[in-house]
């Protein structure tokens, strides 16, 4: 009998607005009707937080679940990265009050090794922590579910976001993956809102931006008809498929017998690899999940398999590898 899945306890389906106020939004306002739709199914939790960016995505859900009655509090993030970031997020504060919630900057600190947008995504999630209990809604559509999907194909583990998750230490809730961009801003617009518009979501450099504007249309005009609905459906499978594997197995331990993994079949034995990775901190790449899985299935006295923790996280030239022992996997680290 397959183990019950975790339930998130805020979840529920209710289509009953508890907006008590003036409509702020058309009669015919189809974009934000969508958008009010998806929120509507986190109604038992009716105190909410949302990262508040000032975009047109994570401005439309947050009049959403304003619109919805949900109690919000905006949470407007100033990474100090760009010329303008505390302005911005002070502006991005006040349009969430002119919607009806409350608001609050918080400045942050970025690391400045590594990634940058994945340090400034750490240091966004802590600051969530800290500064609020309540659920936190961020503001992930459809097409950030299909870019997900190609960039962890890319790097050899296909991936996805799924609507709850717990990140840094908050809770987070995406009510927003089945819902466009394109809805979002057309949200905005129907709402005489005016978004930010982000310079580094223009600059190719980032791989991800570089999938949105080139490779998604190029996708696009291949198969003759727009390919993110598939996508994002896939992310989706792909995710769900890694929290049941979490749920199955007992990955969350520092070891993992070799032996059973061996008799798992393949397709099953290599995700739960990537998933008991990522719950060591280790960055999960194909390189890595093959060289485990040799040492499950191709075991003849071999070396540990190298590998890393992600590029946020510093190391002071401690190398890491996945070793078996006694029959078990394990992560060991030395210099």
């Amino acid at each position: 009998m397959p183990p019950a899945r975790r339930k998130t306890p805020w979840l529920a389906r209710s289509m009953t607005s508890k907006f008590t106020g003036t409509p702020f939004w058309p009669r015919v306002s189809p974009n934000f009707l969508a958008c009010r739709r998806a929120v509507a199914d986190f109604a038992a939790c009716r105190e909410i937080a949302v990262g508040l960016s000032g975009g047109a995505d994570s401005l439309a859900l947050t009049a959403a679940l304003v619109a919805e009655g949900f109690d919000v509090e905006a949470l407007c993030i100033d990474h100090g990265l760009q010329d303008g970031s505390a302005e911005q997020a002070a502006k991005a504060a006040a349009q969430a009050e002119t919607l009806g919630a409350r608001a609050r900057v918080l400045k942050v600190d970025v690391a400045k090794q590594g990634s940058m947008e994945a340090a400034a995504r750490v240091a966004r999630y802590r600051a969530f922590a800290a500064a609020t209990d309540a659920p936190v809604a961020v503001a992930h559509t459809a097409d950030d579910q299909a870019e997900t999907l190609l960039l962890g194909a890319l790097r050899g583990k296909v991936a996805g976001m799924l609507p709850t998750a717990e990140i840094e230490g908050v809770q987070v809730v995406r009510p927003l993956l089945t819902v466009r961009r394109a809805q979002t801003l057309g949200a905005c617009e129907e709402l005489g809102l005016e978004p930010w518009h982000d310079p580094q979501n223009s600059d190719t450099n980032f791989r991800r931006v570089a999938l949105r504007h080139d490779i998604i249309p190029r996708l696009t005009d291949l198969v003759g008809g727009d390919v993110v609905p598939a996508l994002a459906q896939a992310a989706a499978d792909a995710a769900r498929d890694d929290e049941f594997l979490s749920v199955s197995m007992d990955i969350a331990t520092p070891e993992m017998d070799a032996a059973e993994l061996a008799a798992l079949a393949e397709p099953v034995r290599r995700r739960t690899i990537a998933a008991w990775l990522n719950t060591q901190g280790v960055e999960v790449t194909r390189e890595a999940v093959r060289g485990v899985d040799k040492l499950c299935v191709d075991w003849h006295g071999q070396g540990g398999v190298a590998v890393s923790y992600p590029q946020t996280i510093k190391t002071m030239g401690q190398r890491l590898e996945v070793s078996r022992v006694g029959g078990k996997l394990a992560l060991l680290s030395g210099h």
